[in-house]
């Protein structure tokens, strides 16, 4: 893959300390054609910032802050936004009080995610969330979420994915959710990688 116009110019929403930019390293270091900047990215918790500034210190003023309070008009264009929205409200080791719109609860802020992916319209959104958001419980809010992301052009992929089907030796599934906007070709999540 050549990249000959910029690099992906990528926005990360409930960044942590950025493991996504660290994906996106390796790939750098894997293909020198590949680069990317990180335009902008969203974290509010203090410790998370400062492990954030420690790792990526060029980026320590492209930080949004509290996404409630974020305006995506004067956000940078981007290709891609990842959006990793906090679990805490439908994880099972939480109190699952949901992650209905307006509800206010901190799962909640996946439809903030999803305003700005839908004001910025990157090409690419990526979703990482744990597997009971596709429970019976809390799929209906999850199917909203995507109804917005596709009346507003983009196609949803969505998988739940254990993490030793992709090399790393821990038991631990997450459900992925891969948006294109407008016309592509379909995509396809990876084959699980063979252990032995």
């Amino acid at each position: 893959m050549t990249y000959t116009h910029h690099p992906l110019r990528v926005v990360t929403l409930f960044s942590g300390y950025d493991s996504q930019c660290m994906a996106l390293d390796r790939l750098k270091r894997a293909n020198p054609d590949f680069d990317y900047d990180l335009v902008a990215w969203c974290e509010i918790d203090p410790y998370a910032i400062q492990a954030h500034n420690a790792v990526y210190p060029q980026y320590a003023d492209r930080n949004l802050g509290d996404i409630t309070k974020v305006d995506w008009d004067n956000v940078p264009a981007c290709d891609l936004i990842t959006w990793s929205f906090p679990c805490q409200s439908i994880s099972s080791a939480g109190l699952q009080h949901g992650l209905s719109e307006d509800s206010g609860t901190r799962s909640s802020l996946g439809f903030n995610a999803v305003h700005g992916i839908t004001t910025l319209r990157p090409k690419y959104a990526l979703m990482e969330n744990v597997k009971a958001l596709v429970s019976k419980k809390f799929m209906p809010d999850f199917q909203k979420l995507q109804d917005y992301l596709s009346e507003a052009g983009y196609t949803n992929y969505w998988k739940v994915v254990n993490a030793t089907q992709c090399g790393v030796p821990q038991n631990r599934e997450r459900v992925f959710m891969v948006s294109i906007l407008g016309d592509h070709q379909p995509y396809r999540f990876p084959d699980p990688e063979s252990r032995g």
